[in-house]
């Protein structure tokens, strides 16, 4: 393979490596603690019965505080709980995982092929047979 068409195929191939590497490394290196509920966004106890239930001592949170068995005490004064008064923050990083898998597993075969690739090309795998017996003396 004339020298040319080597640099030409190896250039390629780190281009399209790194085009699939960037975005591998940006996913792998977020941090992993940022997909929490926002404060902003607590949900309420009544919202979340579907992804978590609380207990205290067995019995359900809500049904305490409808029955007004859970109190406050700010300063010197003592006020009972309400269920306006509960929001939960959740951590949404399995499923923000789950969504992620697919696209890394493609980021991680383009950067595997075009390795190997470029690993090709650089050791003269790719030449020819006719081009063999016209380069050796």
């Amino acid at each position: 393979m004339p020298p040319r068409i080597r640099f030409l195929y190896s250039s390629l191939s780190v281009t399209v490596f790194l085009i699939a590497a960037v975005p591998l490394y940006t996913e792998l290196a977020q941090r992993s603690d940022i997909w929490w509920t926002p404060h902003a966004m607590l949900v309420p106890l009544t919202e979340s019965t579907d992804r978590v239930e609380i207990y205290a001592r067995g019995r359900p949170l809500a049904a305490l505080l409808q029955a007004g068995q859970l109190r406050l005490q700010q300063d010197a004064s003592l006020t009972a709980l309400t269920t306006g008064d509960i929001g939960l923050r959740f951590n949404n990083w399995d499923r923000v995982r789950a969504e992620r898998l697919p696209r890394l597993l493609m980021y991680a075969a383009g950067c595997g092929v075009t390795a190997l690739m470029f690993l090709l090309v650089v050791t003269g795998r790719l030449v020819f047979r006719e081009e063999k017996n016209r380069l050796s003396p």
